[in-house]
């Protein structure tokens, strides 16, 4: 029980989604959190406005069940299946978020400057999120998907595309975190 308890180590939790991708690749199937916005937008009637989303989003409603899951499963590992330990990250980086103004202590994956209720009443958190939530999506779409779409999905049907998509993501992660982050904050 108490590994249920901990988070799952990388030869752990790899080969199971090695397994899921395996049995996606077998059915014929494509996995990509950002298809599910897609199927989404077609669902509400975006083909009427773009050619884009003019497609057949029944083939596609089996991925929405990704989400859900998701939804499902965070909630279960984060009140059913947690032990109540601090999340464990490293010390220099709890002193560099802190020293950014972005955490008290090490105890939390989101920093409260910016995914609080009191975030929602500064206007500069408000413009960071919604700049980054319009890059994210544009870079999505014009990526023709998302981080987990090109990096688990794209890579293990060997598309050069997505080896080229998950280079950029890299790049474009140190970029911020070393270039972008410090001005910004």
């Amino acid at each position: 029980m108490e590994m249920i308890l901990e988070p799952w180590p990388w030869y752990v939790a790899g080969p199971l989604i090695a397994l899921v991708m395996f049995l996606l690749i077998f059915m014929g199937k494509k996995f990509g959190m950002s298809s599910n916005l897609e199927t989404m937008c077609t669902i509400c009637g975006a083909g009427k406005k773009s050619d884009y989303f003019n497609v057949d989003w029944k083939a596609s409603r089996w991925n929405l069940l990704v989400i859900v899951g998701a939804a499902i499963g965070g909630f279960i590992g984060a009140h059913l299946l947690s032990n109540g330990n601090a999340v464990n990250i490293s010390e220099e980086t709890v002193l560099n978020l802190q020293e950014l103004g972005f955490m008290s202590s090490g105890e939390a994956y989101l920093p409260e400057r910016l995914f609080s209720l009191e975030a929602l009443g500064n206007f500069q958190s408000i413009m960071i999120l919604l700049v980054g939530g319009v890059l994210i999506g544009f870079g999505a779409r014009y990526a023709a998907g998302c981080t987990s779409g090109h990096a688990i999905s794209g890579l293990s049907n060997l598309q050069l595309p997505s080896l080229i998509a998950v280079i950029g993501f890299f790049i474009g992660g140190l970029v911020m975190v070393h270039l972008l982050f410090p001005i910004i904050f």
